[in-house]
This record gives structure tokens, C-alpha cells and sequence, in this order.
């Protein structure tokens, strides 16, 4: 077995609810010895008479024969479980006293605690998932949006290792076409067309570059669309923070330069999740070398951003605001432009439109004022449609979301265009098909049809214990 592998002899067991007192817990055990192990300690019917996927209320006892809790074991019989193996779970109450003894009289009775992804890697190794799946149970662990959910549901489901097969099932048939090419290489006739080799590479070509493209959306809803909040010194950022949350989590203040720091906050907007970061406020002079560490930072998180939003306080000089202009329009490309006039309860706001529409006129415009619910409602309901990336709309899309496979799939790219010069160069089939075969390799590592021990140890170690 490749070093990393976990040997499957041991039968293991951990807590698969979240850690704290609560109404029930779950205590999972996996292995080839896992419903005798249980048996060992339980009070009730027997264990190894009965069916697959059927529950049954007994009693969990310690050595000394003393009941621990009253609690239900749901029986999945090998193969049909979630690791594959042998499973009981236990259903107990939720005091932690009873979640940590029961885990005592189990470990009293041959179980070993499973380390973190473990029962998820045994059903990788078991071929109930490929890696790509297991990867997509923490996804959903850890989702913390609805889009979020989603995606890695479908992740789950297998769309995205469909679309992953398919392709490797092309590049299969590529390189038989490559390889019946050289069989044939001392004949008169050719017996392979190039036009139709380039073709079928152009096909593959756009679909890695299709799943590629997709993990700009996809690391966006899986982490959280980043929105910088960004604007000169004083303009109502921070009470904006505060307005778009529903928490006074920022402080405000008339003095300028108040923030110094980056502020970060999760919402769910839309059900997407979206990280609102509120910066320092810029000018053109500093007060002080920290508030210029604080505009330096603002403009790092400014190109990090997806969705700028841009505060402009309308009670302000043409002067200034061309200056803070000048500061923020150049780290805007391709970025969401979303630019709120805010004060507009106590000035005019003509000059400042009048900037906007000159420097920016394709940036999505609001005006009205951080105090006024009716424009923080509008505000909301423009950023969600702006937060909102294309694939969260579409329930079919196949996205990436995991930068293991965005990696991976840029590689495959790369090596593809690779062959696809080699073909248009009429360079020997032999370096054509060696290309593909890296190819081929890049998506097997994704799905774990090629993979290491270090791989694997790397993906499961991001689990929680019980998972």
C-alpha cells in the first residue's frame, strides 16, 4: 500500500456531533469489528443477528456492567455504509460526560479513536467517493451560505467527477487515436486526420478552460464574496459597516482618520456570503505614519476585492474628491463598481455625480444617506445583485471551488496546449501522447485515480475528527 494509506484492519470511533452538551450526540464506529465491538458493551438485542440499516433502543454498559446510557444503535452492514465498512452508530444523550465515557468503554473494547477525516478517507479508499466527493463533505460542513450548500451538494452528487470522467474518457480515445497514428506512421496512407486530432483537442481546450474560469465564482461562494469598502477619510464607511450588518461593529466618529485598520465582517446577502471589509479612510495627506500604513492596507484589500464599494461623501470639495479619485480608480479594473453617495440628506450631490460620471460612467450608482433605512435597503439590494456570482444563479453549473483543483486543472491546461502545438507543428506522436498522458494524470489527481499518501493526509487533515 503507498505510504500515507491508513490500514484498514483497525476498527475506529469518535464523536461525529459537534463538541458541547446539547440534546443528542453521535458517536460513530467503523471497521471490520465494529458491530462485534459494540456488542461487547451492550445491553440489548443482538447486534449480529440483525439487519442492515435498521435502529434499536438498548443500553451501553461499562465493564464493571454498570449502564452508561440509554441510547440507539443504527446498524449499516458492510458495503452498503458510509465508509464502506461495518458502521454503528450511536445515538446518546448529549451530556459530555456520557459522549466521553461511552468513548472510553468503546476504546475498553477494541476501538481505537479515528483521527480527523478518517471515517471520509476509509470511504475514499473503499471507493464509495472519489476525492473530489470526499473533498465536498467538508464543503458542506463548512458552508455557511445557501449557495454555498449548494454547490458542494452537487459537488457531492458527483456532477463535477461526471464532468471529470467524461473529459478523461475524450483524452482516453485521444491518445488511442495518437497511438494508431504511430502504428500506422511507415504506411502511404494517413490514417489518422490532424484536422480531427486538433479538433478534439479545441473541444477539451475550452472544457478545462470552461472549469478553470469557474473557480473565480467558486472560491467566491465557497469563501465568501470579498466587497472592500473603500472612500476618503470621514465619508461614512463605517456607518455603513454598521447599517449593512445590523451591528455597531465598526466605531464612528466625526474625527478623520478614525479607522486605521482593516474591519471584516460576514453577511449572507441573497444567499450568498459575502465578506465586507471596511478600510482606512484616504486623503491626500496623511496625519500620521499609521494612518499611512492603514491607506496602504486599504489599497491591498482594495485589489483583492470582487465588488468595490465606493463611499462618496457629497458635503466634499471637487479638490478632494478628485484626489481620493485618483487614488482608487486605478486599482478598480475589472472589478464590480458599486458607488454610494452618501450625505445626500445634507448637500448637494451634483458635484459628486459629476466626478462619477466622468471617471466612471459604467459604475452602478445609489444615493442617499447611512442614516436612512429606505437607502440602506436599496444599497442592500443593488450589492446582492452585484455580490452575486453568475454560477450562484444557475442550479446546473458545475463549478470549481477548491484551489487543490484549480490548480490541478490549470496544469492539465497547460500541458493540452502543449500537445495541441505539437499536433499543429507535426512534431513526433510519441511527445503528443506523452503530453495527454500529463494531462490524463492532472485529472486523476483530482479525483484520486493517481494520488500519494501526502495528498491524501493533506486533504483529510482539514476534517473535523468525527468526519
Amino acid at each position: 500500500m503507498t505510504s500515507g494509506y491508513i490500514e484498514m484492519t483497525e476498527t475506529i470511533c469518535a464523536i461525529s456531533t459537534p463538541a458541547g452538551r446539547g440534546g443528542i450526540a453521535v458517536v460513530r464506529v467503523s471497521g471490520p469489528e465494529a458491530i462485534n465491538i459494540v456488542a461487547r458493551c451492550w445491553r440489548g438485542v443482538d447486534l449480529n443477528k440483525v439487519a442492515s440499516h435498521t435502529a434499536h433502543v438498548g443500553y451501553i454498559t461499562s465493564s464493571e456492567g454498570t449502564d452508561v446510557d440509554r441510547v440507539v444503535a443504527t446498524v449499516y452492514r458492510a458495503p452498503h455504509s458510509y465508509t464502506g465498512e461495518d458502521v454503528i452508530e450511536l445515538s446518546c444523550h448529549g451530556s459530555t460526560w456520557i459522549q466521553r465515557h461511552l468513548l472510553t468503554v468503546l476504546h475498553g473494547a477494541g476501538a481505537r479513536t479515528a483521527t480527523a477525516g478518517e471515517f471520509t478517507k476509509r470511504a475514499f479508499l473503499n471507493k464509495r467517493l472519489d476525492l473530489s466527493q470526499a473533498e465536498a463533505v467538508a464543503d458542506i460542513i463548512a458552508a455557511e451560505s445557501a449557495v454555498a450548500a449548494r454547490v458542494a451538494l452537487s459537488q457531492l452528487k458527483g456532477n463535477f467527477k461526471t464532468r471529470l470522467q467524461e473529459l478523461h474518457k475524450r483524452l482516453v480515445h485521444f491518445v488511442a487515436l495518437i497511438e494508431l497514428e504511430l502504428d500506422f506512421s511507415e504506411e502511404d496512407v494517413e490514417f489518422v486526420d490532424r484536422n480531427e486530432l486538433l479538433a478534439l483537442a479545441n473541444d477539451m481546450q475550452h472544457e478545462i478552460d470552461t472549469l478553470t474560469a469557474s473557480f473565480e465564482d467558486g472560491n467566491a461562494i465557497r469563501n465568501g464574496m470579498p466587497v472592500a469598502i473603500v472612500g476618503q477619510t470621514n465619508a461614512g464607511k463605517s456607518t455603513l459597516l454598521n447599517a449593512l450588518t445590523g451591528d455597531e461593529r465598526a466605531i464612528v466618529s466625526d474625527i478623520h482618520g478614525t479607522t486605521r485598520d482593516t474591519i471584516e465582517e460576514v453577511i449572507s446577502l441573497g444567499g450568498v456570503s459575502v465578506r465586507l471589509v471596511d478600510t482606512a479612510g484616504l486623503r491626500h495627506d496623511p496625519g500620521d505614519t499609521i494612518e499611512e500604513m492603514g491607506i496602504n492596507r486599504t489599497i491591498a484589500r482594495l485589489e483583492q476585492a470582487r465588488v468595490v464599494l465606493w463611499v462618496i461623501d457629497a458635503t466634499s470639495d471637487e479638490t478632494t474628491l478628485r484626489d481620493v479619485t485618483a487614488q482608487v480608480l486605478p486599482h478598480c479594473t475589472d472589478k464590480h463598481l458599486l458607488v454610494m453617495i452618501n450625505k445626500t440628506d445634507v448637500a448637494d450631490p451634483n458635484v459628486a455625480m459629476k466626478i462619477v460620471n466622468e471617471k466612471m460612467p459604467t459604475a452602478t450608482v445609489v444615493t442617499g444617506s447611512a442614516h436612512n433605512d429606505n437607502d440602506i435597503k436599496r444599497l442592500r439590494e443593488t450589492l446582492t445583485r452585484l455580490a452575486t456570482p453568475d454560477a450562484a444563479t444557475d442550479e446546473n453549473a458545475v463549478v470549481v471551488t477548491n484551489a487543490r483543483h484549480y490548480a490541478e486543472l490549470s496544469l492539465a491546461g497547460k500541458a493540452l496546449q502543449r500537445a495541441t502545438r505539437a499536433i499543429q507543428s507535426g512534431i513526433s506522436g510519441e511527445l503528443v501522447a506523452q503530453d495527454l498522458r500529463e494531462v490524463m494524470e492532472h485529472i486523476g489527481i483530482i479525483t484520486g485515480t493517481i494520488t500519494t499518501g501526502d495528498i491524501l493526509n493533506d486533504v483529510f487533515s482539514n476534517f473535523c475528527i468525527g468526519k
